[in-house]
């Protein structure tokens, strides 16, 4: 016998809620292969190349994991089963306390990241732009979609590996450093023609690109930092919002647990 009344209204909230776990598992999913596909996802400047993918198999490994919540969720309510039910309960119990250990984390590391963030914007400038290919085309990607151009300005480029200048090791000579050079493409402005884009990225250091109309002029490093700092706050408000939630079904998958086995004992 099925269960009525407000059991069976907590059971259909209990289903509902887990078809929208299973739609968060499912874009999670998707975007984690996404991220993995693209190299010019534009945080993957932010990180370790390798601890990057380590951290977008992790977050695909999760949206796997609600997908399988998910199923056993609705599954157990529609069937009304204890033990699929008692299963959800434990994985989302599981799940619900790994994540309040990743915020716990994050938080405590939260004022590393504003630093990782410039060191890494500045070795992509200085010695990985031209050298890597995904380096390359993730920065050219930011500088496009931020609308800048080198880590704290075009003068950067000047002593880069782009300009087939080495690194400088620690010696007493003080190396010299090219007065002319070039700055990559993406540090053009839209909508002007390849020849001007081409003579604008031939410059003479420090006076030519604060004539220039045809180049941005601000870096990238504040820029992003910035982005990636707004985007925590978004990521934080929606964890907050999806722990809330998950506490609520929580509580309701018991109500429903406790429901099915009243209803049981009543057809005994």
């Amino acid at each position: 016998m099925a269960i009525k009344g407000c059991c069976s209204v907590v059971k259909y909230l209990v289903v509902l809620v887990n078809l929208l776990f299973w739609v968060v598992g499912f874009l999670i999913v998707s975007l984690a292969i996404w991220m993995l596909s693209d190299p010019t996802f534009l945080i993957s400047m932010t990180q370790n190349e390798t601890h990057y993918t380590i951290g977008l198999y992790i977050f695909l490994a999760v949206g796997g994991l609600m997908l399988v919540v998910a199923f056993l969720g609705c599954c157990g309510a529609f069937k009304e089963s204890q033990w699929m039910l008692t299963s959800f309960f434990c994985c989302l119990l599981m799940v619900l306390v790994a994540e309040l250990a990743a915020g716990a984390w994050a938080y405590q590391n939260a004022s590393k990241l504003d630093n990782v963030v410039r060191s890494t914007v500045k070795e992509a400038v200085q010695t990985q732009y031209g050298v890597i290919p995904t380096r390359t085309a993730t920065l050219d990607a930011i500088q496009k979609h931020y609308k800048c151009c080198g880590a704290e300005g075009p003068n950067d480029w000047q002593s880069s590996a782009f300009n087939n200048v080495e690194r400088p090791t620690p010696s007493i000579e003080i190396s010299e450093q090219p007065t002319s050079y070039k700055v990559p493409k993406s540090c053009c402005v839209p909508k002007i023609t390849a020849e001007e884009c081409k003579k604008a990225t031939h410059m003479v250091f420090l006076a030519s690109y604060k004539k220039s109309s045809h180049l941005f002029v601000d870096g990238c490093m504040e820029k992003l930092a910035k982005a990636v700092q707004d985007n925590i706050k978004l990521i934080c408000y929606v964890g907050a919002a999806i722990v809330g939630i998950e506490l609520l079904t929580l509580i309701l998958s018991l109500l429903l647990c406790c429901a099915i086995r009243r209803n049981d004992n009543y057809k005994h």
